[in-house]
């Protein structure tokens, strides 16, 4: 602890110096009970067309909750995009990622119209 005189009154670093000194030593690990079905989503290999169009049919390429409010041709209010309080966004967004990357390279396919 360091402390420094000034006229008025006496000022102590110790919080400063050491800002991690007051937390304990040994943390628990959290368990996420979702990690093993965000391995599994991970791990998902597409091999076939019909999976890759229904996975690519299925979820969305934008959040679908995302809106702008309008009134009289002004925004009013702004609802922010929903999906990304999921959980599972990212793998899902990997997992439509690699079905149309299959469609594209292994089909030949044009995803215009998933996008």
């Amino acid at each position: 602890m360091t402390v420094l005189k000034t006229k008025k009154q006496d000022i102590v670093f110790s919080a400063l110096i050491n800002p991690m000194g007051n937390l304990p030593k040994i943390t628990q690990p959290k368990f996420d009970l979702l990690q093993p079905f965000r391995q599994w989503l991970d791990t998902i290999e597409i091999q076939n067309r019909k999976l890759a169009y229904f996975i690519a049919k299925l979820i969305p390429a934008q959040c679908p909750f995302e809106r702008d409010l309008v009134l009289f041709g002004r925004i009013i209010a702004h609802i922010p995009p929903m999906c990304k309080l999921n959980p599972l966004y990212d793998q899902f967004v990997g997992l439509r990622f690699r079905a149309l990357c299959y469609l594209v390279d292994q089909c030949g396919e044009d995803i215009k119209s998933y996008c």
